[in-house]
């Protein structure tokens, strides 16, 4: 089902796409490609939405928090707000204190994507990003497609351009698996199926080391609430205001394997997340504080979501050990591939 969502200021129109499947059911904006509600059944069978979203267009426009967003050219950050390729340097703009976030100013998360086609439990959205947009090279061209199954809901993303470019995208979708306006979800579950990660400096730029995980905070591999140690005197928490890193997902890049489990214990809804990339950036909604209020007013603040970005690293531009983010002139090529899904209940 298909409806209008709103009006961009130059006449654009956004759409709101219902995709539905079993009891499953969820809708996707038009407006940078949005994950704006997931209803799943609880234990005890009643719908719950559990991903954090907005009523109108205006407030998506206002808010800064890429609510449920996909992102790119390039999700994550680029230290200095440039890269080099090739020979030359691409400046970008520094839209997080020095520098590069999520695209930059108007990435894709602001841009009305195109509806390819879309059936009772399939989207596909399109977009082109013209030569020098938010200063990256090349006309870049990118189909993501939604999957609805009975088991959760998968998104496929493949990119080409005519010149070689960076292409790092991911989704930027808040959970909260007792209700997107239950309150913080620090008494809700998180394991990371990742035997390292990569620590970062001032700025959240990754220093470059891939560290083991063992004996500190962010092992997260048996399991723990989120709030057990989310606020340790570990420097790397601190600098961060809590967790916001990458971790990087045991198995073989490219693969679709298991990266992360998510429960609540108070719903009974238990969340997997499934990715073909290297890493998946853990962040637990720090920074939501002055986010407009959301879905029926509820007042979204610091920790009422979390977010599970699968991804390449970030700053891989200026790292040569990290996996390459480099998409070569016209190649076509699946740029990522992940599945929220295996929702069941939590006993």
């Amino acid at each position: 089902m298909k409806k209008r969502f709103g009006q961009m200021p130059d006449g654009t129109q956004a759409e709101e796409v219902v995709l539905q499947k079993g009891t499953l059911c969820c809708s996707i904006l038009t407006y940078g490609g949005a994950v704006r509600t997931l209803t799943v059944p609880d234990r005890q069978g009643r719908l719950t939405d559990v991903v954090l979203g907005m009523d109108t267009l205006e407030d998506y426009r206002r808010q800064d928090k890429y609510l449920g967003a996909l992102v790119g050219r390039y999700a994550n950050r680029i230290g200095g707000a440039s890269f080099v390729l090739g020979e030359k340097t691409y400046p970008l703009a520094a839209n997080d204190g020095q520098n590069h976030l999520h695209g930059g100013l108007a990435g894709f998360d602001k841009q009305v994507w195109n509806i390819e086609s879309c059936t009772d439990d399939t989207l596909v959205l399109t977009l082109h990003s013209p030569d020098g947009q938010e200063g990256y090279p090349g006309n870049l061209d990118v189909r993501v497609t939604y999957i609805l199954t009975e088991e959760g809901l998968s998104i496929d993303y493949v990119a080409q351009c005519d010149q070689d470019t960076l292409c790092n995208l991911t989704n930027h979708a808040y959970f909260n698996l007792a209700g997107h306006n239950s309150g913080p979800v620090t008494g809700q579950m998180i394991q990371i199926f990742a035997d390292a990660y990569t620590p970062a400096a001032p700025g959240s730029i990754p220093t470059g080391k891939i560290t083991p995980v063992e004996g500190t905070p962010m092992d997260l591999r048996s399991g723990l609430a989120i709030g057990q140690r989310v606020d340790e005197a570990f420097p790397q928490l601190q600098m961060a205001g809590g967790y916001d890193h990458n971790w990087v997902i045991n198995g073989e890049p490219g693969t679709l394997r298991r990266a992360a489990r998510a429960w609540c214990r108070e719903s009974g809804i238990v969340l997997e997340a499934w990715t073909t990339q290297p890493g998946i950036q853990f962040y637990t909604g720090n920074f939501l504080d002055g986010c407009p209020a959301g879905k029926g007013g509820a007042p979204y603040g610091n920790r009422w979501g979390f977010c599970l970005e699968a991804q390449h690293f970030p700053d891989s531009p200026h790292h040569a050990a990290f996996p390459s983010t480099v998409l070569r002139r016209s190649e076509e090529r699946r740029v990522g591939k992940e599945c929220r899904s295996r929702w069941s209940p939590y006993h």
